[in-house]
């Protein structure tokens, strides 16, 4: 298993961890069937609808 020889420096490490803050929440778009707030390419929690077809009962 590899381990490192020398240890990372504070500036290093903090380089690396700054990232993390770039990430970005997932867009949200409405529902073409109730027009409520859903995630891209799943199915709508408020009426159940994916691609103008029932496909979660509610």
């Amino acid at each position: 298993m590899g381990v490192p020889k020398r240890r990372h420096s504070h500036a290093r490490k903090n380089k690396r961890r700054s990232e993390w803050s770039k990430i970005e929440k997932p867009g949200l778009v409405a529902c073409p069937q109730c027009h409520d707030l859903m995630l891209p390419h799943r199915a709508c929690l408020a009426c159940g609808y994916y691609k103008g077809k029932s496909v979660i009962s509610i």
